[in-house]
């Protein structure tokens, strides 16, 4: 594995964790759809949430939250709208990134909860 991969596979598990520990509830992880994922699908409060995780190793080429681009962003809304159908999920949604930035064996994390998207997105209704 590519040592980008595995420092981004790093980062999602500290993102995960930072989750858990501020009382999130982990449904689903690297979850797909048609080239298209999620890093982390969580739930809290009732409100499921959609996380990006963005990780460096440093902020010399920017930060990494900088690097959810429009694109990046369609992707995720849509593979959310084929998760929510596929699951029958009716609850409120929200989609966040978290930061990352490895420095040695700490992580330096920050969450931007409702990042993007709509507060009151809804999802199209397969049919």
């Amino acid at each position: 594995m590519a040592e980008h991969n595995i420092l981004g596979k790093q980062g999602e598990e500290a993102a995960a964790r930072y989750l858990v520990m501020h009382g999130y509830n982990i449904k689903e992880r690297d979850w797909q759809y048609d080239h298209k994922d999620i890093d982390v699908i969580a739930e809290k409060k009732g409100i499921l949430v959609f996380v990006e995780v963005k990780t460096r190793s440093s902020e010399d080429f920017g930060s990494p939250e900088d690097s959810v681009d429009d694109e990046k962003i369609r992707n995720v809304l849509q593979a959310a709208n084929v998760y929510v159908n596929l699951k029958k999920i009716d609850m409120a949604v929200r989609f966040d990134i978290i930061s990352v930035i490895k420095e040695g064996r700490f992580y330096r994390i920050k969450h931007y909860p409702n990042a993007f998207g709509a507060s009151d997105w809804r999802p199209k209704i397969a049919h």
